[in-house]
């Protein structure tokens, strides 16, 4: 059987806000979902995606000598407006051999592939962090639950490696839960923690902000609260998109109806990070223009105020 590979978009060391204590974290391509403030848009699609920061290009024309497709040229090419270097989506195939050839990095293909032994090693090198406070590894996205079985085989891969290897490995999923139930279930005895985000309680809002309805997403919330998993629950907290009395009510309503209550909420101020990452992917954060704001500090705390009546710890 051939080793699988993973599509990895990014790695994170010494992380602290992606589980306890000190941690590794990889960002695996792919997710179901297609949220408007998505802060990881080079992480949607399983595709390769190109990054372009025209502020660090100096117009060398490496990449144009070098593209086997002829797909690159300076400015105004095949049509397109703009400076900077163009690209022709109908002859560029995403090889990356313009990336690789950029001296200023301008040019950056936003993911690379890893066998588990590969994700491994790079684990390995943070061991020593993770035995002094606590840490491990964190698996984000994207939504690394699109992987399929493959998430299995690696969380299975990489716990046995570790108690081979004389320690144990603290695994998290950092996920929508927008998957298969089965699958979900699966997960449950090969990691010590989920991460699961709350987007919006309304399935109609939820499918109008983020592309999809969130009854798969509550259910197998619930059936891992039923397993006994520990979980922390996050929800990126919106003006105009789902805070407010009544959402935060609705949530914390469904919350304290679960068999096991999370270890807490964490609320999380919108914020526009991934508009810079949209223009160097070439496309447009927030097409539709909705409104989104970031949360005063007095709105964050009557969100806790409200949790915190439903039973339902919360810090932001």
């Amino acid at each position: 059987m051939d080793e699988p590979v993973y599509s990895i978009f990014d790695i994170k060391r010494y992380s602290i806000n992606d589980g306890p204590g000190i941690r590794i974290t990889f960002f695996f391509k792919g997710c179901p979902l297609s949220c408007v403030w998505c802060h990881n848009p080079e992480g949607m699609s399983r595709k390769q995606t190109r990054m372009y920061t025209v502020s660090k290009c100096i117009m060398c024309g490496a990449c144009v000598q070098v593209c086997p497709a002829k797909a690159l040229g300076f400015g105004r090419v095949h049509g397109a407006a703009g400076g900077g270097i163009q690209w022709d989506p109908d002859l560029c195939t995403m090889c990356g051999k313009c990336a690789e050839a950029c001296p200023t990095r301008a040019v950056e293909m936003a993911s690379k592939p890893y066998t588990p032994k590969e994700i491994y090693a790079e684990i390995q090198k943070e061991k020593p962090f993770f035995e002094a406070s606590g840490g491990g590894v964190t698996f984000s996205g994207g939504e690394p639950l699109y992987q399929g079985e493959k998430i299995l085989q690696l969380l299975d891969y990489i716990g046995s490696a570790a108690v081979r290897d004389g320690f144990t490995l603290h695994r998290t999923l950092d996920t929508t839960l927008y998957a298969p139930a089965g699958l979900v279930r699966e997960a449950v005895p090969r990691c010590e923690l989920f991460m699961v985000d709350i987007k919006h309680m309304d399935s109609r809002m939820h499918r109008h902000w983020c592309g999809v309805p969130n009854e798969p997403i509550l259910d197998n919330l619930r059936m891992i609260a039923s397993m006994g998993a520990e979980y922390i629950v996050r929800i990126p907290y919106i003006i105009g998109v789902n805070a407010g009395p009544a959402n935060i009510a609705s949530t914390g309503r469904y919350l304290s109806s679960l068999k096991h209550m999370p270890m807490y909420v964490e609320l999380l101020p919108y914020h526009d990070i991934g508009k810079s990452k949209h223009s160097r992917m070439g496309t447009v954060y927030n097409p539709e223009s909705e409104r989104m704001s970031s949360p005063s500090t007095a709105d964050m705390e009557e969100a806790a105020e409200i949790l915190k009546k439903y039973g339902v710890p919360s810090r932001f």
